[in-house]
């Protein structure tokens, strides 16, 4: 774990794209940190390229692009990635034609049927879980029934909670699927960070080998977990969910450790 500044800047000299969460990294809630800025521009100016990679299923592609806009940062679409593209590149591929029961938001359920995926409330083959917002007792009730009945179970992203303005948290996908577990006693596969199957999705959309990639994130057990057994440098932020003293307990070590974007922006 490195967090001597020399050190950094020596192990920036392979990077060549940077992936970046969102929620705790680039900003809190509607907030931009004030060192946002300065860190995508040096980036560019130093000839390297910069993605978005957000686990919160809640919202489709073109909001977070729409948010990424309002905040003065404007990208091209596929710099924007989202966890539910991993599950629907890999469901595209082993599920294809299945019928799914999706307990999420109406932007979630419109970005799978934009994909081509029917949706069923009265026999699915598949129970998606996502991040809801929307959530109500009817969906969890369906949700668990479609599961003993044996419909398969996949979750979209594991993240406990989702990080708000003033240091608070509200529930995400990873504590629904735990109240789900308790009555069904089945846990989803997840596909959004820390899956192997996020860290291909990231290489093949970059183009890059891993060792020129580095991940940068505020939660270990996600951001920096999805890194884990590869060439792919994770870098932790302090800004969000996890504190100093969180590292010393966690089986999840960053190979970097920094407050803030904003003081990796000065080692480019």
């Amino acid at each position: 774990m490195i967090t001597d500044k020399k050190m950094i800047q020596k192990k920036m000299e392979a990077i060549r794209v940077f992936i970046l969460d969102m929620d705790g990294t680039i900003y809190l809630g509607k907030n931009l940190f004030p060192y946002t800025h300065d860190f995508l521009n040096t980036v560019k100016a130093t000839e390297r390229e910069y993605y978005f990679f957000t686990n919160n299923s809640s919202r489709d592609l073109a909001a977070y692009i729409d948010k990424l806009h309002g905040m003065g940062i404007d990208i091209d679409k596929k710099q924007m990635m989202v966890s539910t593209h991993v599950i629907l590149r890999w469901l595209k591929k082993h599920h294809d034609g299945r019928r799914v029961y999706v307990v999420g938001t109406p932007a979630l359920r419109k970005e799978f049927e934009a994909h081509g995926w029917i949706l069923d409330e009265e026999k699915p083959d598949i129970v998606i879980l996502g991040f809801d917002t929307t959530l109500t007792y009817e969906k969890l009730s369906k949700a668990c029934t479609f599961i003993r009945e044996g419909a398969l179970y996949y979750g979209i992203n594991p993240d406990l909670n989702c990080p708000m303005e003033h240091d608070t948290f509200i529930p995400d996908c990873g504590s629904m699927a735990k109240l789900i577990e308790a009555s069904t006693g089945k846990y989803p596969e997840f596909f959004g960070k820390p899956s192997g199957k996020t860290l291909d999705y990231i290489v093949e959309e970059t183009g890059c080998s891993p060792d020129q990639i580095a991940i940068i994130g505020d939660r270990l057990y996600t951001d920096i977990k999805v890194a884990d057994g590869s060439e792919v440098t994770s870098i932790l932020v302090l800004s969000g969910e996890t504190k100093a003293e969180d590292i010393d307990t966690s089986d999840v070590k960053p190979d970097i450790v920094i407050e803030h974007i904003g003081e990796l922006a000065k080692l480019l």
